[in-house]
């Protein structure tokens, strides 16, 4: 195979939790990512050198870029020096809580493997891509998991989620260092697992508005109230649950069902942002 193209999933975040800081700088959270159908697409194409192209001027192309990483972290595992040529479209925003970055270095992970026939299995590409990103292994395994320590302490399982998912990308972007570091801890402890606060309550989304929180939600919503305004909005067309995913600006909302009225309601609601309605 010298030719391949690869779906990179959005992610939510399901709740939110910042348990405490580590020695090491990093947080210890707790969370439950659920892949969602929106999808960045990843062209992989065998070539004489190595080349990224993107339709997003948004992407660096220098060392920041995330897919690039994972290129030369595969490489350096495997002692690949053929060239590739990597063709990323882009349709998940970028710095909106949605995992677009880690998701796209996990696609490149799993693409090379494919097209350079290296036979790594998924526990290996994890422990690769947590090299890359904190949440890179959940894009690895995807669907839907529980994540403890820096997010990359994965245990997937399987859930039917019965709600159609809205997203809104109020068109500001948030850096998750940022959110980090103006964070307020909260104290979380004596309190139920957020996955059996979701799995117990599955079928009674609004007991989620009192027990599923992220504590990204307060500092950003100080800086930036339109990401708040915007979860207030779509609790007034009657969602049954909305939430900021990761550390925003992207806010998600369950609804049990959407007809095609209510649909063009949501649209017509945020002109003024992007606005994905995922059937």
């Amino acid at each position: 195979m010298d030719r391949l193209k690869l779906l990179s999933p959005a992610k939510i975040n399901i709740g939110l939790r910042i348990l405490r800081k580590r020695s090491d700088g990093y947080h210890d959270i707790e969370t439950i990512f659920h892949e969602v159908k929106l999808f960045d697409e990843i062209e992989f194409e065998i070539s004489d050198s190595v080349e990224f192209e993107t339709d997003s001027d948004e992407i660096p192309k220098d060392a920041e870029n995330l897919c690039l990483k994972a290129l030369r972290i595969f490489y350096e595992s495997f002692g690949i020096h053929s060239g590739v040529k990597i063709f990323l479209r882009k349709r998940i925003p970028i710095g909106a809580g949605l995992g677009g970055g880690s998701s796209n270095s996990a696609t490149v992970l799993k693409g090379l493997n494919i097209l350079f026939n290296v036979g790594a299995d998924e526990s290996l590409l994890c422990e690769l891509g947590s090299l890359i990103g904190s949440d890179v292994p959940f894009f690895i395994i995807g669907g839907t998991a529980y994540a403890t320590g820096r997010g990359e302490v994965i245990e997937p399982f399987k859930v039917e989620l019965p709600f159609k998912i809205v997203i809104v990308y109020p068109n500001i972007k948030i850096s998750t260092a940022w959110a980090y570091t103006n964070v307020k801890l909260k104290n979380h402890r004596h309190k139920q697992s957020l996955k059996e606060v979701f799995l117990e309550n599955l079928n009674h989304p609004e007991k989620f508005r009192e027990m599923i929180e992220n504590d990204f939600e307060d500092v950003v919503f100080e800086h930036y109230p339109k990401v708040g305004e915007v979860k207030k909005k779509l609790y007034e067309l009657g969602s049954d649950f909305a939430l900021m995913s990761g550390s925003g600006s992207s806010v998600f909302a369950f609804f049990k069902k959407i007809d095609d009225e209510k649909e063009q309601e949501i649209y017509d609601a945020f002109r003024d942002c992007k606005v994905f309605v995922l059937r």
